[in-house]
This record gives structure tokens, C-alpha cells and sequence, in this order.
């Protein structure tokens, strides 16, 4: 599988990203919000889109699906539930289905919990390239989605610990937007002793480009509190934070009780 990571550099710092078959060159555009870039970007790459692919039906990651479509004839694909909310689906997506393009092959993940109609999609791996993860606003570096504009914190928490909790570290992250900053911020104000996230954060401090950073599970697993449920000082914080009985918290209440201090953050 071939990858092009799109930085659209708008005020909402969306993702959008061209996958692409290697035999065939035939594209995947996933949430091609900058039609104009998204375009050009796969002429010069020589890749020819035949699929567009939406993780969920907020406009920031539908509104370039018209463009691209006309200038390309590529069908378009999203979550089975978001036909309503979506124009001109070709294709609703049902949880392990497969997308195919070319000879590249995704699987389908229901992830509900940033909206209740919400899929990622999932690269298995190669002999010469590492799974990859297309998670929308669902999961983002160091960070996870909101919830209050059409989902639910309770479900978000569901679809980690069904479906992200469990993948390997080997997988890449590729989320809908850039916040990792911001959220290593989160981080640290919620666990000030994670090395491993103040780190990071120097690193982009010092000029590392958030633009063309990667981020895994494995390494998810050190920077993102919200996959850091069991530990003491951050479960101890969430109950000073709230008002809570820490002897109460489990995991989900944890996670919830993040989401809820990440949106007045």
C-alpha cells in the first residue's frame, strides 16, 4: 500500500489522505475536503482515484466529496447509517466488510463514539509495510475525538476497548486532524510524570513537523492518557478533577471522566 498524507492547513487542521495500490496505482481519497489539492496531489503522484471514502458525515470531511467525484468518476463509500446524512453514496459500509481498490484491501471498523455513524479503516499489513489504521475522529495522536456533537463518551470508550485497545504496536496511526501537540499538552497536565510525552512535545518544541509525524499503538499506548486508564496519578486526577470517589473509577469511567475535563481544557 502506497500513502500520501494530506495536511489541508485550514483552522480545523483536517487530514485527508490518498491510498493507493502499488501494481495498479489506483487511489483511495479519504475525506477529501481540499478537492483541489486532493487532485493534484494524485496527478502528480500519478495515482488515479477510484474511490471516495468518508469516515463520517461532518462536513469537514464531506464537503470536497462532489469536486473530486466529477473530476474523477470514483465512487463513493461511508458507513452504512450515514447514507441519510451523506449525499450520492454509492456504498454503505457494514463492519468487517472489506474495501477494495487495485490489489490494496481494507477492512471496515464500526467505530462509533465522535459520531454514532463513524468507520475507520484497516490496513493488515504487508511483507514490506507495517498495518496502518485510518481513523477519522475517532482516535487522533495523543488524543481521542469529541464527543458532543452527535456522539457519546460511553460509546467512544466501547469502540477503544473492543477495537483499539486490543491492536498490535506495530500499527500506524493516521487520524483525521492535527492536534498532536494540543493533546500531548492534555497529557501532561493529566500525567505531568509521562516522560515519554514531554519528549515528544520537546521534540516538536525544537522543530520536529507534526506534518509528517507518525504515530503507532505501541506508541500510543506511552503518550495518549486516554489509553493510560490504569494508571494511579491519572485516575487519582480525574477524581480530584470531578469530585469522584477514586475507590469508583474503573477504566470507563476514567475515559469518560477524561472527556469530559478534554472539553472544557
Amino acid at each position: 500500500m502506497l500513502v500520501q498524507q494530506i495536511p489541508v492547513r485550514n483552522a480545523l487542521r483536517n487530514y485527508m489522505y490518498l491510498l493507493a495500490c502499488e501494481n495498479t496505482r489506483q487511489a483511495i481519497a479519504i475525506d477529501p475536503l481540499d478537492h483541489e489539492l486532493c487532485l493534484k496531489t494524485a496527478a502528480d503522484l500519478g495515482w488515479e482515484i477510484k474511490l471516495v471514502a468518508n469516515t463520517h458525515h461532518h462536513h469537514d470531511h464531506i464537503g470536497g466529496n462532489g469536486p473530486v467525484i466529477e473530476a474523477t468518476g470514483a465512487r463513493l463509500v461511508a458507513h452504512a447509517q450515514a447514507t441519510d446524512a451523506i449525499p450520492n453514496v454509492d456504498q454503505g459500509l457494514n463492519a468487517g466488510e472489506n474495501l477494495d481498490c487495485g490489489d490494496l484491501s481494507l477492512r471496515v471498523m464500526d467505530t462509533p463514539g465522535h459520531t454514532m455513524s463513524h468507520i475507520c479503516l484497516y490496513f493488515e499489513g504487508s511483507d514490506d509495510a507495517d498495518p496502518a489504521l485510518f481513523c477519522g475522529d475517532t482516535l487522533f495522536n495523543a488524543g481521542v475525538g469529541r464527543c458532543d456533537i452527535g456522539g457519546a463518551p460511553k460509546i467512544m470508550f466501547q469502540t477503544f476497548q473492543e477495537q483499539f485497545f486490543p491492536l498490535g504496536d506495530s500499527v500506524r496511526v493516521f487520524p483525521g486532524h492535527d492536534y498532536i501537540e494540543n493533546n500531548l499538552g492534555f497529557t501532561l497536565d493529566r500525567e505531568a510524570g509521562n516522560k515519554a510525552a514531554f519528549e515528544l512535545k520537546e521534540k516538536f518544541t525544537r522543530g520536529l513537523n507534526a506534518e509528517s509525524f507518525v504515530s503507532t499503538i505501541g506508541l500510543e499506548r506511552e503518550i495518549n492518557v486516554f489509553f493510560r486508564l490504569d494508571q494511579d496519578e491519572v485516575r487519582r486526577g480525574v477524581a480530584s478533577s470531578l469530585n469522584l470517589n477514586f475507590r469508583d473509577l474503573d477504566s470507563e469511567k476514567t475515559f469518560i471522566g477524561l472527556r469530559r475535563l478534554r472539553d472544557s481544557w
